[in-house]
């Protein structure tokens, strides 16, 4: 491995570890506040920061999107993502999260025949099937009681993969700034709702948190751009399965967590499904729209906007 891949690699453990302290503090506000009221807050606290990056958009327009069907879907999903995710990180042990959300390349495998019409063989194929069967061992249906922070870790993997799909899809026939401040907008809409069925007011430091969630899940988010700029996708993409270390080493020190065998074994084999496809779209398969490595997949939130849109901003030529 290069020097340049070696810059990537560490650019990309850099920005993991940002994401994983980002979600603990998630986590951390869960125990005293509504998930919703937590993600509204947080995402005001967005605005400023990405409003920023927004305004450097070399094309000029309207937020009216050039295909509405799909912002419309990459809306909702992009809003469920977001809820999905704070929700089970506010109520799961972090590794059992993450776990989950790894899925999320898999569906992205998924997704990409319908969408973009990307063939997928049997070597990507037997990997997606090894990491659903993977997720099963996580949640154990039967052996115990699935909680509905489960079903959101879920929601919140679907959620991310279907968006970044149809990021894929629509490519550069729509504005970055469409496909950030829709979301953006509909999330505050709905988490803002939320306020008057369930608020609990913050204490200062709480709320400067969500100030710090924000700009967390954004310069993660750079650091991210300028991994994949030093080093090549499929040797950075896979430092996403890093958050793994840190959840194990967050939640036993903060919260008392234990990384259990079945949650072990099963990210495992999600972890190894999940670099194999990745290898295959490099190397070995016969992959047109490598989706995965595209989609550089973390699961995107209102306070984590996705690299590659924030990428289409910030260097404009790329």
């Amino acid at each position: 491995m290069g020097g340049d891949n070696i810059k990537g690699a560490f650019l990309a453990l850099l920005a993991m570890g940002l994401y994983a302290t980002h979600d603990v503090i998630i986590k951390t506000l869960g125990a005293s506040y509504p998930p919703l009221q937590i993600l509204f807050f947080s995402s005001l606290m967005s605005f400023p920061l990405v409003s920023m990056v927004l305004m450097r958009d070399p094309t000029h327009g309207t937020l009216r999107p050039a295909h509405p069907g799909w912002v419309a879907l990459r809306t909702a999903c992009g809003i469920l993502a977001g809820i999905g995710g704070f929700y089970a990180f506010s109520s799961l042990p972090l590794a059992q999260v993450y776990a989950i959300l790894f899925a999320a390349p898999l569906l992205v495998t998924i997704l990409s025949i319908p969408i973009l019409g990307e063939k997928v063989g049997i070597h990507r194929w037997m990997a997606v099937i090894a990491g659903l069967l993977g997720v099963l061992i996580v949640l154990r249906p039967g052996a115990r009681s699935l909680e509905f922070g489960h079903l959101a870790a879920l929601i919140g993997a679907i959620g991310s993969a279907t968006a970044a799909v149809i990021v894929r899809k629509l490519g550069r026939s729509e504005r970055p700034l469409v496909l950030l401040m829709w979301p953006m907008l509909g999330n505050f809409v709905l988490t803002g709702a939320s306020l008057g069925l369930d608020y609990r007011p913050m204490q200062l430091q709480h709320l400067a948190l969500t100030g710090v969630i924000a700009a967390f899940g954004l310069l993660a988010g750079f650091l991210l751009i300028q991994a994949y700029r030093a080093g090549e996708a499929a040797i950075v993409a896979p430092m996403q399965y890093s958050q793994i270390l840190w959840a194990t080493g967050y939640g036993w020190v903060l919260f008392g967590e234990t990384l259990d065998l079945p949650t072990l074994i099963g990210a495992s084999v999600i972890i190894a499904s999940g670099i194999y496809i990745v290898w295959r779209e490099k190397s070995g398969g016969n992959s047109t729209n490598r989706p995965v490595t595209a989609s550089r997949l973390r699961a995107e939130t209102v306070t984590a906007p996705k690299t590659t849109l924030l990428q289409r901003l910030w260097q404009p030529r790329d």
